[in-house]
């Protein structure tokens, strides 16, 4: 098995739990990610630059994101962060959760990604979340959301949010939407901040086409994942779907209601 290790270099937590993983597997086929590597003194390249087995994160939410935008490769995600509620372990696990791993005693858990075309350009796509908002703070935009070609939200808001089932827990949860078990392929469109009290989230199949338009074009931002940002004119249109290829997790048993009532439900 070849194992890439990444980390978010930011946080002196993630660069002192990356030295305990390497210490975990040594002796193994490790490749380290350029940042993390000149950090340790070692030779290192870019994660989409890798041939691996398995991409080992260490962080939170954010640096899984991340690599998932530049890996096909499993990830088995080491909390070192603030919530990392896509992790599968914390530090005090990491001996036990190495050793699962290197055993193969673990599942692949496969979620649907989020497909982004703005214009002509193909962006990302999201593991959670493409949000497309104002460029400008407390500017309202007026905004026409298309499911399969019928006209199904027609609002003024701060932005639209488009989230995967993965997604349902992290931006969209806080502007309101649903919470939805990862297993159920579907979309959640929900607006952000809408001047009418009335307009809701929609949960709609994966399998559809939702597209964007400004009724009357000004400047907005569309963000992927909370990692890649694209200024918008606002006369481009913008097209959701699903992804032909899924975000893939390293599990060591299914765990999505009590990760649920621990991370979210019991921290608020």
């Amino acid at each position: 098995m070849r194992i890439g290790i990444t980390a978010n270099s930011e946080i002196p937590e993630a660069i002192r739990v990356s030295r305990q993983v390497l210490n975990e597997l040594e002796g193994q086929d490790i490749v380290l990610e350029s940042g993390l590597a000149g950090l340790f003194g070692r030779p290192g390249m870019p994660i989409e630059e890798m041939d691996i087995d398995v991409l080992v994160t260490v962080g939170g939410d954010g640096t899984i994101l991340r690599s998932l935008q530049r890996t096909e490769a499993p990830i088995f995600g080491v909390n070192a962060g603030a919530l990392g509620f896509l992790t599968e372990i914390t530090e005090n696990d990491l001996k036990e959760g190495i050793r699962s791993l290197l055993d193969g005693n673990y599942f692949i858990e496969d979620r649907v990604k989020l497909a982004t075309r703005v214009g002509d350009r193909r962006l990302f796509d999201a593991t959670n979340e493409a949000a497309v908002h104002t460029a400008h703070i407390a500017k309202i935009r007026h905004f026409q959301v298309f499911v399969d070609d019928q006209l199904a939200m027609d609002v003024r808001a701060d932005g639209i949010i488009v989230a995967t089932s993965t997604g349902s827990t992290c931006y969209a949860m806080s502007v309101g939407g649903p919470i939805i078990d990862p297993r159920v392929d579907a979309f959640l469109i929900a607006p952000m901040a809408p001047f009418k009290f009335g307009t809701r989230p929609l949960v709609v199949p994966a399998t559809s086409h939702v597209h964007l338009l400004l009724a009357r074009p000004k400047p907005c931002l569309c963000v992927i994942d909370g990692q890649q940002e694209m200024p918008m004119e606002g006369d481009e249109m913008c097209e959701f779907q699903l992804a032909e290829r899924k975000s893939r997790f390293i599990r060591m048993e299914r765990s999505f209601y009590p990760r649920l009532r621990e991370k979210l439900v019991c921290a608020l």
